[in-house]
């Protein structure tokens, strides 16, 4: 094309940023929830720049929103002069204004959400919205979203962890809406800081503090969550290899849910490693029993647990009507605990003892909805000293969604698996010794059948 000057930006995207900035340019809405010191503030300006020189109109308009203007300005005006600079001529910055003008006369300006009237009027084709937990939540609702109907426009939340504020409301709301991308970047995801930096960190601040602000733990201050966040992180980060699955029994655990809201989950379990997990939404009795049915006879699981609250009693008379009674197992999570001294209940009883499989080495996938699912319930003990897991009606009334794939892991747990089977022990190599699976006690290790 004529006229046309190719410019190379100084911008170099990490790989945690490229799999950030794909993720944000296939949906309209995305949430980010990034360690300090990760660099997510460049990444920002950056994609602002490049979703500037890709618009087709001459009068594109993008907004960076930091909580005070001052503040925004020294985080990201000079970044957004110095990364844009190679396209910009005489004339294309006001610092007075805080705009630049990209070559084809798309505009990014800096705002902070403490004068929101210069936020007010005209459109917006793209905004990143900064450290939201410190903003007011009418500046997304009355002030910004608004502007943002005129061409379909796009916006990021971004931020930190402070607690359980207006940013973890949004981050939770997002994981259960298929139009949000949601990213969830860590410092042990990020390869940003060297591990001696880290453990110096780790030790110069408060625990909950750096759990927070490098760990992107919500709850970080919540010390009734049944689940520890550092136990969630390791799991994560541990490597899975085929030994560490030789001999365990495959389970799966079915959390099913008609409408609304909530779906169905399953959470597919072989020993220590989750191996998968599968939802569906919006489903009836014979289609959730005819998927579960299929992955039965591909994966030819030992037991499958199911919830019988609600749709899942019709799916266990379902799947044991066409044969499948000696596997499937209805679970009545209300119903008495095998040590009734220690567990209000069954539910109780479950999360218990996946807390204990996670104390004792877990395997998970790095699945942001499964990790903020696993965080979210907090316990208490009751009159008779037993313990209580939290409701998911009093889940949702502090506004957290149902913890429907936590669930379904949970239900992988509800009753002792059945030994089948002679297998090698993988820790005698090319030795002969052999052993049985053996049935799972009530108060069971996940390791015995190692041992």
């Amino acid at each position: 094309m004529a006229g046309t000057r190719r410019v190379k930006l100084e911008y170099s995207a990490r790989p945690w940023q490229v799999e950030m900035q794909r993720g944000m340019e296939s949906k309209r809405w995305s949430v980010i929830v990034a360690h300090r010191r990760a660099g997510k503030t460049v990444a920002m300006v950056n994609r602002l720049i490049r979703a500037g020189l890709m618009n087709p109109r001459n009068d594109g308009r993008y907004a960076y929103v930091g909580p005070q203007l001052n503040q925004a300005k020294d985080i990201a005006w000079g970044y957004l002069k110095r990364y844009a600079g190679p396209l910009l001529s005489k004339g294309d910055v006001s610092e007075s204004e805080l705009w630049i003008k990209l070559p084809n006369g798309s505009r990014i300006r800096i705002y902070g959400a403490d004068n929101p009237q210069n936020l007010r009027g005209g459109y917006l084709d793209g905004v990143i919205l900064d450290e939201v937990a410190q903003m007011k939540p009418e500046i997304w609702q009355e002030v910004v979203s608004p502007q943002l109907s005129d061409y379909k426009g796009w916006a990021v939340f971004i931020g930190t962890p402070r607690g359980q504020n207006l940013f973890f409301d949004r981050y939770n709301s997002a994981l259960k809406n298929p139009e949000w991308f949601v990213g969830l970047y860590p410092v042990d995801k990020t390869g940003v800081i060297p591990d001696e930096e880290i453990e110096s960190l780790r030790g110069r601040m408060n625990e909950d503090m750096f759990r927070q602000e490098f760990l992107c733990d919500f709850t970080a201050n919540n010390p009734n969550g049944v689940i520890d966040f550092m136990l969630v992180s390791d799991a994560e980060n541990r490597k899975l290899v085929e030994r560490d699955l030789v001999g365990a029994p495959l389970v799966f655990g079915l959390d099913p849910a008609r409408f609304g809201d909530d779906r169905s989950a399953l959470a597919v379990r072989k020993g220590l490693a989750l191996l998968q997990l599968k939802t569906w939404k919006d489903t009836n009795l014979m289609q959730l029993s005819g998927y579960l049915c299929d992955l039965i006879d591909k994966m030819n699981p030992v037991s499958v647990f199911i919830d019988v609250g609600g749709l899942g009693a019709g799916v266990v008379d379902r799947m044991w009507q066409i044969g499948h009674q000696g596997r499937v197992i209805a679970v009545n999570s209300s119903n008495k605990s095998s040590n009734q001294a220690k567990f209000l209940n069954l539910r109780a009883e479950m999360w218990w003892r996946m807390r204990d499989w996670f104390e004792l080495g877990a395997f998970l996938p790095n699945d942001p909805e499964l990790r903020a699912d696993l965080l979210a319930p907090t316990y208490e003990y009751d009159a008779a000293n037993r313990i209580k897991i939290e409701s998911k009606e009093k889940m949702k009334a502090r506004g957290l969604k149902s913890p429907d794939l936590a669930d379904a892991l949970a239900l992988t747990f509800a009753y002792p698996v059945e030994a089948y089977g002679r297998v090698e022990d993988p820790f005698y190599g090319e030795g002969v010794r052999r052993y049985a699976v053996p049935t799972m006690k009530p108060e069971y290790n996940p390791l015995e059948h190692w041992r």
